[in-house]
């Protein structure tokens, strides 16, 4: 059996077998396809057998894992990996053009240099200096610019982040000392706010005798008036009755006297007549009003001036006064829009129902559930 032989590696210095690296991690922009006729010009060197034997027939499990991975015995059974060392086949004049054509992308100047190179070269053109092996030192130059200008990239994409984040923590930085200052502001408000509710609360605990003496003299006020009331009725009906029987009693004791003719009465004035049913044209019949805006009302202010419930209310016609009744027995007099006391009155003996003016504003009539009627003249 003959001994195992390793591919020949490609030469060259560590610059060039770092450009032939990233030659490979840099993606394909063109392919080229190179026929047979051309690979048979390339110049391939021999490669000088490198004396392995097998020292055994039989070799074990050892011995075929270094072969495969092409180590020797002595690395596997040890453990120890010899450092790799990587050639790169010396970069030509032509292929160091090309590189730099597909590099800065201009494919046309590519096809162009290839077809016109591999003219020259067909027939003999060109001489040894044009396909030798370019010199190190513009690869290492070539490989210094790419990583110089990948750093930059880096280097500006740092920059902007940098100031991205920067520009966030001043933003972070800025809300956070603006709720800070909020939550102090609040916690300063919420400790004033405890404090008034404890003096309150202590204000609240001082009154509650006072209110409660006061609404016990208020409910016995308000049964002496109860009482007063009925006690009114009462020596009322007794003064009525007293009253009655005081003038049978004159009547009878009165001798009996032809009554004189009356003189008729001169009437004052006439009474207004009341307009015909019919024949009368409303002129305000046809005429359409809009809607008030209800629902933008307002409320304007609220008074109390009753101590019951108010059954009814009438504006009067010429002046802005407003009247009220209520279940108090009482009628009172209200100036628009300020709401102030103007006049109260009393006579019923029972609750009001109704009030309303008379058209020329001289009357005031009432009425109740003590079963009268009532004319307030303002004039006399």
């Amino acid at each position: 059996r003959e001994p195992r032989r390793d591919p020949p590696t490609p030469q060259g210095s560590p610059p060039q077998r770092a450009l032939w690296t990233m030659a490979d991690e840099v993606d394909v922009i063109e392919e080229v396809e190179v026929s047979d006729s051309e690979d048979e010009e390339f110049p391939y060197e021999n490669v000088a057998d490198m004396g392995f034997e097998d020292e055994d027939e039989d070799e074990d499990l050892a011995s075929a894992l270094a072969s495969i991975q092409g180590k020797p015995r002595e690395a596997v059974k040890t453990g120890v990996d010899p450092r790799a060392v990587t050639q790169v086949r010396p970069a030509v004049v032509d292929d160091f053009i090309r590189n730099f054509l597909i590099k800065v992308g201009m494919q046309r100047t590519l096809d162009v240099f290839n077809g016109e190179w591999y003219e020259l070269k067909a027939k003999g053109r060109l001489g040894e200096e044009y396909t030798s092996a370019v010199p190190d030192i513009y690869m290492r130059n070539e490989e210094l610019d790419e990583q110089v200008s990948q750093l930059r990239q880096q280097l500006e994409k740092m920059r902007e982040i940098t100031a991205k984040a920067k520009g966030t923590w001043d933003k972070f930085r800025k809300e956070r000392d603006f709720h800070r200052m909020h939550h102090k502001r609040v916690v300063q408000e919420k400790n004033k706010l405890v404090t008034d509710l404890k003096r309150l609360r202590k204000h609240t605990v001082s009154y509650d005798p006072t209110i409660k003496e006061l609404q016990r003299k208020y409910e016995v006020a308000m049964k002496e008036k109860m009482l007063m009331r009925l006690e009114r009725d009462r020596m009322k009906a007794r003064v009525a009755t007293l009253e009655a029987a005081v003038k049978q009693l004159q009547e009878e004791e009165k001798p009996e006297v032809e009554p004189e003719p009356q003189k008729p009465r001169r009437k004052k004035g006439k009474d207004s007549k009341l307009p015909p049913d019919e024949g009368v044209v409303n002129p305000f019949a046809d005429l359409e009003f809009d809607a008030p805006p209800v629902e933008r009302f307002q409320l304007r202010k609220t008074f109390r001036g009753h101590l019951n419930s108010v059954s009814g209310l009438a504006f009067h016609p010429r002046k802005p006064i407003l009247a009220t009744v209520s279940d108090d027995q009482t009628w009172k007099l209200w100036s628009v829009p300020d709401c102030e006391l103007i006049m109260s009155g009393e006579g019923h003996r029972d609750w009001m129902s109704g009030v309303d003016f008379h058209p020329h504003g001289t009357h005031l009539v009432t009425s109740s559930g003590d079963k009268t009627i009532k004319v307030w003249d303002f004039a006399a």
